[in-house]
């Protein structure tokens, strides 16, 4: 059967990755049969973040086999928040979908993340893993890190971590950039003036390939970058007017 193509690009699934070779084929399969539950147009972005193994060779591969598939490569490893600004940036959709290249994340999320949005009429949607498919250690980090996030940036996002998120382009590329910004996305949208709703979403185990993040490489930048995310709010710029008052959209950051 010929697949149904809509035109224009819709949304545009970014995905970062460095050195997930393996994972690449399963990964942009899934991909395919899930992006086709959509009636709009859609394409696939891989950035790839100083890959050592062979990912250049199999994206290379899947943008030959699939015109859906852009690639960015980088020179060098820049980190995932820049190879997601990278990605949106290329990207030619006007909403933005983000996965993880592990396999963890399950790309047949991306459509219940539009339903939401179209029904719910939000701003964008970021996944809660309920299930994590993850050691206890982790889980336990990672709970303790969404409490003091929460706590310290006023905010009440449930897994500031969950990398299953649907934005729209505008939004993602407006907001204040930094490397290590994707662990505070959803609040930086917020910041922004946007409304992002949650939706629990799959998660499941590491397949092939090995995990970048630990709680030691973590741990000491993060906590570095919340301290520098608050400052950052407390000084957004927003205003309201005598002729029509109203709280306007984030203008700047000082």
């Amino acid at each position: 059967m010929v697949p149904v193509v809509y035109d224009p690009v819709i949304v545009s699934v970014v995905v970062p990755l460095l050195d997930e070779a393996e994972n690449l084929p399963r990964l942009h399969a899934e991909i395919v049969d899930a992006m086709a539950a959509l009636d709009v147009g859609w394409e696939v972005v891989y950035v790839d973040d100083g890959s050592r193994d062979a990912g250049p060779r199999t994206l290379a591969q899947l943008a030959d086999l699939d015109s859906r598939v852009q690639v960015v490569t980088f020179d060098r490893n820049y980190g995932q928040s820049t190879a997601m600004i990278a990605g949106a940036e290329a990207a030619f959709g006007d909403w933005i979908a983000t996965l993880d290249a592990d396999g963890q994340n399950d790309p047949r999320d991306i459509p219940r993340m539009w339903e939401v949005i179209t029904r719910r009429k939000c701003d964008g949607v970021t996944g809660i893993r309920i299930d994590r498919a993850d050691g206890w250690i982790k889980r336990a980090a990672s709970r303790i890190a969404n409490e003091v996030r929460n706590r310290v940036l006023g905010d009440e996002i449930t897994d500031v971590g969950c990398s299953t998120r649907l934005l729209p382009k505008e939004a993602l590329l407006g907001v204040v950039r930094f490397e290590g910004m994707h662990r505070f996305l959803p609040t930086l949208v917020r910041a922004g003036g946007y409304t992002i709703d949650e939706l629990a979403v799959n998660h499941r185990p590491r397949i092939t390939g090995q995990s970048k993040y630990g709680i030691n490489n973590r741990l000491w930048c993060g906590l570095a970058d919340l301290l520098m995310v608050r400052r950052l709010l407390r000084r957004k710029i927003q205003y309201q007017t005598k002729e029509a008052p109203t709280t306007a959209r984030l203008g700047a950051w000082l």
